[in-house]
């Protein structure tokens, strides 16, 4: 998918280096349900929080195809960490394209040098995780804005050193009128709470928090009170397209681990490898890799070609693509690592601390569906379906 060019390569090779760090302490991280630290710290020596900043404030330059390909190659390592850094990547591209220049300019250089890591705070206790609506006003003061929240969940957020938040424009604002605004941390007062004890993803340390902050006018993210089309433009296409790109890494990863144990000597001597039940199993995990991969490069590339073009994503087509893959992603990732569990067998597939970890691998991807409901989506989905009475199809 990702074109043949120096950047490509920089970030391939930068994704390809820092794998050893997330595939040694995968396993321990998932056991203790904290945060990656250790392959963060590679992700920032290494460039690739600057993936998509523009190399004229010292980034890789890199494109949505590249993050495709990078994400990819960071899941098969750590489902976790690259959840976490396609996240972060969401939040640069959010503040590429619609921040103002002066902040860019003090921004993103400091991002490109690895020196922040970016979370996001969209989630509220008064509204759960719906992205289009805000709770806790934004406050004009005489310095700028005052931002109070409290956040029930947050991936990664003890460990960010910025975070993007949307807040209700006003206290007269109605919940529809959001504001996106960036905070750093050394602006806030922030305390933490709960514990993350999850079934997997046990690396996004996702836990709560409360913040009050004071921030300059300037660094209100798009037009104030009009986040919905920052949503539309970056936040929903690179949330969708990122997650899919990471759990397609881990599924694809999942598989080429059952392989290899099927062609070695540690094959569990219950498997035939002649078995025709075993060969159409196989194909059905590869059928499934297919289709993500297939879906993927299709909506990336019609989200690529309308934004060389400049053209809005807002179009009842587009969010259908979108939606989509997301949901076909979530669903068909985690039937992939499912399979493999039942092909590997009780021993070597359903086991903790066995190798391949096909067992963390099910647990991770049994988030997918869950994170931003397919529930959620489908009724959306359904909405913008009646709509399209051309069934404009990818």
């Amino acid at each position: 998918m990702v074109s043949n060019n120096s950047g490509s390569r920089d970030a391939v090779t930068a994704a390809q280096a820092a794998l050893p760090t997330l595939r040694s302490t995968a396993a321990e991280v998932d056991a203790d349900a904290r945060f990656p630290e250790e392959s963060l710290a590679a992700l920032r020596a290494s460039g690739l929080m600057g993936l998509l900043v523009p190399r004229r404030y010292g980034g890789l330059g890199g494109t949505l195809d590249h993050l495709v390909e990078v994400a990819q190659i960071l899941a098969s390592g750590c489902l976790s960490t690259a959840m976490i850094f396609v996240m972060h990547c969401q939040q640069v591209d959010a503040l590429v394209r619609f921040a103002q220049e002066e902040l860019r300019e003090q921004v993103l250089p400091r991002i490109a040098k690895g020196e922040i890591y970016l979370a996001s705070i969209t989630s509220e206790r008064e509204k759960g995780g719906h992205l289009l609506t805000g709770a806790a006003p934004l406050q004009s003061i005489a310095d700028g804005f005052l931002v109070k929240r409290d956040a029930p969940v947050v991936t990664g957020g003890a460990h960010a050193d910025g975070y993007l938040v949307t807040m209700r424009s006003r206290p007269e604002s109605p919940p529809s009128q959001v504001t996106l605004v960036l905070v750093d941390s050394q602006q806030a007062e922030i305390e933490f709470s709960g514990e993350w004890n999850s079934l997997g993803m046990r690396g996004t340390h996702s836990i709560g928090l409360t913040m009050r902050a004071i921030i300059p006018a300037n660094q209100v993210i798009g037009e104030d009170g009009e986040f919905r089309h920052v949503a539309v433009e970056s936040f929903m296409p690179l949330a969708h397209i990122g997650w899919a790109a990471c759990w397609l890494g881990t599924a694809t990863e999942a598989l080429r681990q059952l392989i290899a144990l099927l062609r070695s000597a540690k094959r569990p001597k219950s498997l035939d490898i002649g078995s025709d039940l075993l060969h159409e199993r196989i194909a059905r995990i590869r059928q499934h890799l297919e289709l993500i991969s297939a879906y993927l490069r299709l909506v990336t590339d019609e989200v690529v070609d309308h934004r060389s073009q400049n053209k809005g994503l807002d179009n009842t087509q587009i969010q259908i693509h979108l939606n989509v893959l997301k949901i076909a992603a979530a669903e068909l990732a985690y039937e992939v690592s499912d399979r493999c569990v039942q092909v590997a067998g009780f021993g070597a597939g359903y086991l903790r601390n066995t190798t391949p970890p096909f067992e963390r691998h099910l647990r991770d991807l049994r988030s997918a569906a869950l994170n931003y409901s397919n529930d959620r989506l489908l009724k959306a989905t359904g909405l913008l379906a009646l709509r399209d009475a051309s069934v404009g199809l990818i």
